[in-house]
């Protein structure tokens, strides 16, 4: 799409039109624009102005009526503007996500509630991407001379335990030993690290010890199966409360698609800007059931990874400020959690 150079007055006259349209539903015709939005040109200066905006393929207007809606290359550069005078810092999120203390689950879901509940749009969180989940803490555990078991707790607060019944009784000394290595040497690794790997086989240590963890090691593969990529969505109950007729058949398909988590994660993945918040409009959403919606998000993480999005999915009719700064704070917030979680593991 080739970039479009407007005016100072027709790029006001456009954000008034996207604006006036989002807040009515209804085409918005050059009276209605001098008279709410105080413009200090006629009436005819604004129909000449609306004409030449949907000139360049910005505003359209149904069937016979005199006003005007946007398109989505119209709601392109309105949202192009808004990124462009982003605050430098993000507002407060309404949410204390101090609550939910070390279980990342809860905060994201709490997360997509709070995001829903504030724009009536669908919000959607997705988890940090497998592996990068820590160990926080390990513990060996001699239950029968030949019975074992082991449980790892991660950062994002999940349990992975497994008994393991072997042939000839274990040395107690060994089980102590290996919950003192495992928690001085493996807690504070990343599931799918290398490093992780290399410790549970350490060349260093004795054929007893090294024996002895690799009978272990099939738990942390456990874990590090339970920890693949969630996606926390909140919103789906109110949906389709607020609906226009032509925008159901959009959201029923989205309604198929949240059924295909993986799907949606691609999309996502695909749509985000590790550096700033994004929108995409329509048919940039490259997804067949998405085309006829709009998908807002900003990343969260630590100070250099990215480990999840915060995005909103609505109708391309948004209220596109309001859906840019919830998910900025919600990400900003979302943001300081993780990094002292992860501080403190």
């Amino acid at each position: 799409m080739n970039a479009v150079e407007l005016s100072e007055r027709q790029g006001t006259i456009l954000r008034r039109v996207v604006e006036e349209y989002v807040a009515t539903r209804q085409p918005v015709g050059s009276r209605t624009l001098v008279e709410r939005s105080g413009l200090d040109v006629s009436t005819s200066t604004v129909r000449s102005e609306l004409a030449e905006l949907e000139r360049l393929g910005l505003l359209t207007h149904p069937h016979t009526s005199a006003g005007r809606i946007p398109t989505e290359r119209g709601y392109r550069y309105y949202a192009d503007r808004l990124l462009e005078r982003l605050d430098p810092q993000p507002g407060g999120f309404p949410l204390d996500l101090s609550t939910a203390r070390t279980e990342v689950d809860s905060a994201l879901q709490a997360t997509t509630e709070m995001l829903s509940e504030l724009t009536r749009l669908l919000a959607l969180v997705s988890a940090p991407p497998l592996g990068t989940a820590t160990i926080r803490h390990v513990e060996v555990l001699l239950l029968q001379p030949h019975v074992l078991m082991v449980v790892a707790i991660t950062s994002t607060g999940s349990v992975t335990k497994r008994v393991y019944r072997l042939g000839e009784p274990v040395d107690p000394g060994l089980v102590n030993w290996a919950t003192q290595y495992l928690n001085d040497r493996v807690a504070g690794l990343e599931l799918g690290s290398s490093l992780l790997r290399r410790r549970l086989d350490e060349p260093s240590l004795g054929p007893r010890e090294t024996g002895f963890l690799a009978t272990l090691r099939p738990l942390f593969d456990e874990a590090l199966e339970a920890e693949e990529q969630s996606l926390y969505v909140g919103g789906t109950a109110g949906l389709l409360e607020d609906l226009r007729g032509e925008e159901l058949e959009s959201y029923q398909r989205l309604l198929e698609v949240l059924e295909q988590r993986a799907s949606l994660l691609e999309v996502l993945s695909q749509a985000l800007d590790a550096r700033r918040p994004f929108v995409r409009v329509g048919p940039e959403l490259e997804h067949p059931a998405l085309r006829e919606l709009s998908l807002v998000g900003a990343s969260y993480g630590l100070l250099n990874r990215r480990l999840g999005a915060v995005t909103l999915i609505g109708p391309v009719r948004m209220d596109y400020d309001k859906a840019l700064r919830s998910v900025r704070a919600a990400a900003h917030e979302l943001s300081r959690f993780v990094e002292e979680l992860y501080d403190e593991n």
